[in-house]
């Protein structure tokens, strides 16, 4: 008679038990698996794509990218869509320089200042006081020059306004102070009157060496002297509507003014809209990767969401978006198109055309995805996607928190298939070892038998 061997007999009748029930639970299993992987890249995907539509446009500039440029060295400007295109003479008479003061023959040792602070005043009426008596890091009963000029450094309002320094020249120390502020706004005046008599308050008292005067600077819009002049204390110049000028020289009389051209930086707005072909493509990829069918005669399996009109009609939803347009332009009129196959191209040189055509139309488009400002397509855009990224409500929270608790209840099937596994085992496995004790009775029995025949014979 064949051994018997409990433990595999019981294991495998006790599998057998249990097997239907545990594939169709492996199953549901690996789908509830494969779904959060999806959902996952999904919201990856979609996040990216709505990365990428926030960054095509900022507070102040569209889709549309202008330029701004200068005849000459004068300055540098650039340009946002409110801006008119044309071009516009400038003579640049003085820029806004940063006030600067030395004040020679600081003391090498000066006394601990026990007196009133130092005040030093700006232009614009803004002040902040210096602690000498507080300056002394060494606590030798001295200040040195550069502890004269530290404690005005880090004086509690000074915040940057003024930067000081010490310049050795001549075996004489210098302390230089420097305005953070350009033009008249920056001017720096030092009141000593609440110093005690000392060698430092006669040396700030009087009025030290200017060595860069503190000008605001003065451009005319045209030419000197019959133009419109301006002067302010900064040297960056709003004044004409969407551009922002900044001027570095100032020009020798005499001098033609400089031009500065205005216009649509077509080749920077070509690379804005391709930038958007480009991340609308990468997403409907991902979206085609998650819904795709399989072939069976090729033996590749369906993807997850093959079947899930939820997902597919997040694909038209998004093809829709570009096609309805907006404020009357449709995708077309810019150069864009959607082939049979849901992948975004752009004409180039339709988009150029329609650009010096008419610039406006762009930014009427694409609109901006900013909330509060959600205008256009990219504002379109990102309402619906809000519908699914939402953490709290989008759709696909709503799906996650779905998978989640039917993996919750797999879990928990799973705990009482093993239970029943192993009561089934249990069960098998005892019955089993006592048809081997009786059979190895029974083998012991004939044993005994056969014995006893063979000594008759």
């Amino acid at each position: 008679m064949a051994d018997i061997d409990p433990t595999s007999m019981a294991a495998s009748l006790a599998t057998y038990y249990t097997q239907n029930a545990q594939s169709r639970l492996d199953t549901q299993t690996a789908k509830a698996t494969s779904t959060t992987t999806a959902l996952t890249k999904l919201r990856s995907a979609l996040s990216t794509f709505d990365t990428a539509l926030a960054g095509l446009t900022t507070v102040k500039t569209g889709v549309a990218q202008y330029s701004a440029t200068f005849s000459s060295s004068v300055g540098t400007a650039t340009a946002s869509s409110t801006a008119a295109a044309g071009s516009y003479s400038f003579f640049v008479e003085k820029v806004a320089t940063a006030h600067q003061l030395a004040f020679e023959d600081i003391p090498p040792d000066i006394d601990v200042i026990n007196g009133g602070p130092l005040i030093i005043q700006l232009g614009d009426g803004s002040s902040f006081t210096v602690d000498l008596a507080a300056s002394d890091r060494d606590g030798d009963g001295k200040l040195s020059p550069s502890e004269v000029a530290r404690a005005i450094n880090l004086a509690e309002d000074n915040g940057g306004k003024v930067s000081a320094m010490v310049v050795t020249s001549g075996g004489k120390s210098q302390l230089v102070l420097t305005s953070s502020t350009t033009g008249s706004d920056g001017a720096i005046t030092l009141d000593t009157s609440g110093l005690p008599d000392s060698d430092l308050k006669t040396a700030l008292g009087g009025g030290g060496v200017e060595l860069v005067k503190a000008e605001d600077a003065v451009v005319w819009l045209g030419n000197k002297d019959s133009g419109l002049r301006m002067e302010q204390s900064s040297n960056t110049f709003t004044a004409i509507e969407g551009v922002s000028i900044t001027f570095t020289q100032a020009m020798s009389e005499g001098s033609a003014p400089a031009t500065l051209t205005v216009g649509t930086d077509t080749s920077a707005t070509t690379s804005k809209v391709q930038s958007f072909v480009s991340a609308y493509n990468a997403l409907m990829k991902v979206l085609g990767d998650l819904t795709t069918y399989g072939d069976p005669d090729a033996g590749s399996a369906s993807a997850i969401f093959a079947s899930d009109t939820g997902i597919r009609n997040l694909k038209t939803r998004l093809a829709g978006i570009v096609r309805d347009g907006a404020d009357g332009v449709s995708m077309r009129d810019l150069g864009i198109s959607i082939g049979r196959d849901g992948t975004m191209a752009l004409d180039t040189d339709k988009l150029e055309a329609a650009l010096e055509a008419d610039p406006s139309k762009l930014d009427s488009f694409f609109g901006s995805p900013r909330a509060g400002n959600q205008t256009g397509v990219l504002g379109n855009f990102d309402t619906y996607l809000d519908s699914w990224l939402n953490s709290a409500s989008g759709q696909i929270a709503r799906r996650q928190e779905t998978v989640t608790k039917l993996q919750s209840q797999y879990s928990t099937r799973q705990d009482q298939l093993d239970r029943k596994y192993d009561s089934a085992y249990a069960r098998y496995l005892a019955q089993f070892t006592q048809l081997q004790t009786l059979t190895a009775q029974m083998s012991e029995t004939s044993s005994l038998f056969s014995s006893l025949s063979t000594s008759s014979s």
